[in-house]
């Protein structure tokens, strides 16, 4: 079974399938995403966040996410059982979707 990676929001993406993990940012990085809309290889996966990384797959598919680079590679790298427990050890407060609000540093009350 593939191991998946939460990318934000619910959404998961296979861990063996990415080959990026960029700010979105960069001309390089638009001219990816230009090119995986106009081939209908583009998701977006931030649900109107504001973009913060955008996830390149093997078969050329942009993903975009309202995390971090730097967060989305943590949790592939990472025990996602360990991370869930740090979380709660922490004590950010998760939404329906399983997001941490630390995440996107909003303070909700709850």
């Amino acid at each position: 079974m593939a191991k998946m990676v939460n990318v934000g929001f619910g959404n998961m993406v296979a861990v063996e399938r990415i080959i990026a993990v960029m700010t979105p940012d960069s001309a390089q990085t638009k001219r990816v995403v230009a090119h995986a809309k106009e081939t209908d290889k583009f998701l977006d996966a931030s649900h109107g966040r504001r973009t913060r990384s955008v996830i390149v797959t093997d078969d050329g598919h942009a993903i975009l996410s309202g995390l971090m680079p730097a967060t989305i590679g943590d949790r592939v790298s990472r025990n996602p059982v360990a991370a869930i427990r740090e979380r709660d050890e922490k004590g950010d407060k998760f939404d329906e979707e399983g997001t941490a609000d630390s995440d996107f540093g909003s303070k909700r009350n709850g």
